[in-house]
């Protein structure tokens, strides 16, 4: 399947948006509606904050083309970014100063992490702003805000879907169920979340035992004696959860030359960000799983194409995919509400029934009362021939999943 996916990859060009076989642009004179993508664009996370940055402005760039916010005479989305740094003191000074400078702000997407995440809407939720996420941590839609969305399936919410799956995927590869864990994770709020909801019963509920747990705070310095333990407990499954490529890197190197072989699971997309492959051997990525948010799926080529044409980037993360949708997502509110008001637009999201979702994997285009996108689910990659390939649902997947062999 992989071959045939890059196939049509390469065959697909840029896609041009048209209305009755004409192409439609914003209107002329029509005020452009400020959307804000507050995200980092400096120090360790800028790299993904980047990412987000080219989806949103594919965004924009396509719901312009299709003319517009129509109910608002045609006007254009116009995005603003705001850099949100690489600290959760940064990020809040940065909401502060989106809020007091662009104060003709609509809405707002991004963060990055979810620790960012939650700082950056203690603020724009006393300006009334609405912001779309999709950091995970299940704290962020759990503090009774009005006008925070969150568009991916929360922490604890992916771990309840994954978990089976990587168990029924073991077995059907391997005959045998796995009997023992070993969690390596950084403090990051959506990483913690994601273990405390595995610690507490999923484990359980799928027949593991957790044998060894390390919490680091990144960037790490040294994995020798992480990686020591886990050699020594030898158990049947590494879950995997850094945030930062350098701390992936230091693991499985260190993993490779202390010959620890065990298949690893990992939960978001440090491990599959394209830099990985500007210091690792794709052979040591190889086989290795993670459980992430969104990422580019089959029947979206033509939009991974044009990340590749126009910004070089070999695949779609989750970062791009989602921001991209965002603006689309914005496009849809905005309609309801046919306001410029950011209270109206929340009033309009909170309300949304917007049927299925296209650039989110699961759910409808609805939100419940505490901001979760209705029935939001996960993907799967996993890393084959030196590719981050979607191996699950059955219905986004370019490519048959493969278990990693144990030596």
């Amino acid at each position: 399947m992989t071959r045939s996916f890059f196939a049509r990859i390469t065959a697909v060009s840029t896609a041009v948006l048209t209305v009755g076989g004409a192409t439609m642009a914003p209107a002329q004179d029509a005020e452009p509606v400020q959307i804000g993508l507050i995200a980092p664009t400096s120090g360790i996370y800028a790299r993904p904050g980047e990412v987000m940055k080219m989806g949103a402005e594919l965004g924009v760039e396509d719901v312009n083309a299709a003319g517009g916010i129509q109910c608002l005479g045609g006007a254009p989305l116009e995005l603003v970014v705001i850099d949100s740094g690489d600290s959760v003191e940064k990020a809040a000074n940065a909401a502060q100063r989106m809020v007091a400078d662009y104060p003709d702000l609509v809405g707002a997407t991004g963060s990055y992490l979810s620790s960012f995440t939650l700082a950056v809407t203690e603020i724009t939720e006393r300006a009334d702003l609405p912001v779309l996420t999709l950091s995970y941590s299940d704290l962020i839609t759990g503090r009774g805000f009005d006008n925070v969305f969150q568009t991916s399936a929360t922490s604890g919410a992916q771990a309840e879907i994954a978990l089976p799956i990587i168990m029924d995927l073991a077995e059907d590869q391997t005959g045998t169920r796995p009997e023992t864990v070993a969690v390596i994770t950084d403090n990051t709020a959506a990483s913690l979340s994601s273990v405390e909801r595995m610690k507490n019963g999923l484990f359980q509920d799928v027949g593991l035992e957790l044998v060894f747990e390390e919490v680091f705070t990144p960037p790490l310095a040294d994995a020798t004696a992480l990686v020591q333990q886990v050699r020594q407990r030898r158990p049947d499954l590494l879950f995997f959860l850094p945030t930062v490529i350098s701390d992936s890197k230091l693991i499985l190197e260190k993993m490779k030359e202390m010959r620890v072989s065990v298949p690893t699971v990992s939960f978001g997309i440090a491990i599959a960000e394209p830099e990985v492959l500007n210091t690792m051997q794709p052979e040591l990525l190889n086989g290795v799983m993670s459980a992430v948010a969104n990422w580019g799926s089959a029947g979206q080529e033509d939009l991974i194409q044009r990340l590749k044409d126009v910004y070089g980037e070999p695949w779609m993360t989750q970062n791009a995919i989602s921001t991209y949708g965002d603006m689309w997502l914005f496009k849809t509110a905005l309609e309801k509400s046919c306001s410029r008001d950011r209270e109206a637009l929340g009033e309009a999201l909170r309300n949304l029934e917007g049927g299925p979702s296209e650039y989110y994997p699961g759910g409808t285009l609805s939100f419940n009362e505490a901001g979760q996108r209705e029935g939001a689910s996960l993907t799967i990659i996993q890393w084959q021939d030196g590719v981050p390939l979607t191996v699950y649902p059955e219905d986004l997947a370019v490519s048959d999943a493969i278990w990693p062999g144990q030596d």
